[in-house]
């Protein structure tokens, strides 16, 4: 096995690492945030529900681009909401409260339109207030 080998199979290790890694946050954020199903896989950017289980129950061999970004950025989301409000259950309830920054619609229900904008419309208005 040649030293391009060695590299690949070590950079595949570690984006799987990675995966795994990033999919144990997420599910732990879905259960602080109280997330149904459904909305797990819309923040997930809509994977087949096959798919998510799978993830669920960690057989993950490779995630798309797109849901490694959303995964961030739900962290970020996370992380900047429990800054500015350090008492968990605060920090938590906030993302289905109604906000006037966001048209009166909660921040989950501005992630939940679909799109990786939108995730990260609700982190750049934590990050705003956070600054």
């Amino acid at each position: 096995m040649g030293t391009s080998s060695l590299e690949t199979r070590a950079s595949i290790d570690d984006r799987s690492r990675m995966n795994t890694v990033g999919l144990k946050m997420f599910f732990r954020l879905a259960t602080e945030w109280s997330l149904s199903r459904q909305q797990q896989i819309t923040l997930l950017g809509q994977p087949s529900e096959r798919t998510f289980y799978r993830w669920r129950s960690g057989q993950v061999v490779h995630l798309p681009h797109d849901t490694l970004e959303r995964i961030s950025v739900l962290i970020g989301i996370r992380e900047a909401s429990h800054l500015l409000l350090p008492v968990p259950e605060r920090a938590n309830a906030w993302v289905k409260r109604p906000n006037a920054a966001l048209e009166g619609r909660s921040a989950l229900e501005v992630m939940l339109m679909g799109r990786v904008e939108h995730l990260y419309q609700v982190r750049r208005l934590l990050e705003s207030w956070n600054a």
